[in-house]
């Protein structure tokens, strides 16, 4: 039996993510087209007969420009350097820039001999593969690289195969029924804020977040939970960007957060939003703690 924590690395947008979901085969990472959707550590476990893999979902790697950005770094570069394996996610749809070879250079400074995933072959013409292949073999001292689109399934036993070698011998190190480390109240905390993402696209690139104000437990099992929240804005500019003409903005991003909570809870739910201005809260450490993005 083999078992250990896989922490799964790489720029932001990179699918890590959404090969997260795939390999727990449940949703408890939310997913968007914007970069830094995920910001703090995300463990979900995969049983197999041969092998307990937990795995940890790491903010993007990138160069810090608030204390969030920094705390965010902070808890992706922590996931790697205590990882029994690491797995680089990389998109195959660009070619490797500045950003990447700062990924490249953490890894080799924390001397990570990583397996290379190069995500998102259902968009590449498969000639851009090789030599892709070819530069992370030379700008690393990889373990395996694996080709794979984490969104269509595409090369994901290839590359579990390769991480079940790379685990250290070892008991499961969580209960077989263990899924993931996010509390329902952090979970809701983060579908509404993938709504949030969804739905306001480029006009709120990074300046928004959700806060649990208030959790009531349903009194009985599959009776009403009741949730209310807030969505922060960091000017009075971008509040009517969240709210919407006559409301139906907020009314959206509610109705198909609660529909998600409904599925998740197997219950009914009562979501209560609203949106508050917060100037500077990705500068704010009490606010970054609440959010579960602690400091080192």
């Amino acid at each position: 039996m083999k078992s250990g924590f896989v922490a799964l690395v790489g720029r932001p947008n990179a699918g890590k993510s959404t090969l997260l979901n795939r390999f727990v085969g449940q949703k408890v990472a939310i997913v968007s087209d914007k970069p830094q959707t995920t910001r703090h550590r995300i463990v979900g476990v995969r049983n197999s007969p041969a092998a307990q893999m937990v795995f940890v979902d790491t903010p993007g790697i990138h160069k810090p420009l608030h204390r969030m950005n920094q705390r965010m770094v902070d808890a992706a570069v922590d996931a790697f350097r205590d990882s029994d394996v690491v797995v680089l996610v990389v998109d195959a749809t660009g070619d490797p820039g500045g950003g990447d070879s700062f990924v490249v250079e953490m890894l080799t400074r924390a001397k990570v001999k990583p397996i290379v995933a190069l995500n998102k072959i259902d968009r590449v013409d498969k000639k851009k593969l090789l030599p892709l292949m070819a530069h992370y073999g030379q700008a690393l001292p990889v373990q395996t690289i694996v080709p794979l689109s984490a969104l269509e399934g595409d090369g994901i036993d290839a590359l579990e195969s390769e991480i079940v070698k790379a685990l250290p011998e070892g008991q499961p190190l969580y209960p077989e029924d263990y899924l993931t480390d996010q509390t329902e109240r952090t979970l809701a905390a983060e579908l509404v804020r993938e709504k949030v993402l969804r739905h306001t696209r480029d006009e709120l690139p990074y300046t928004t977040a959700v806060i649990i104000d208030r959790y009531e437990d349903p009194e009985e099992p599959g009776g009403l939970t009741r949730i209310y929240a807030s969505i922060l804005v960091e000017n009075e500019s971008q509040k009517p960007i969240v709210i919407g003409k006559g409301g139906d903005m907020i009314k959206r991003i509610g109705t198909e957060a609660r529909q998600d909570l409904e599925k998740m809870l197997d219950g009914r739910v009562h979501l209560d939003l609203h949106v508050k201005v917060r100037e500077d809260w990705r500068d704010n450490p009490r606010m970054l703690d609440d959010m579960g993005l602690r400091g080192r």
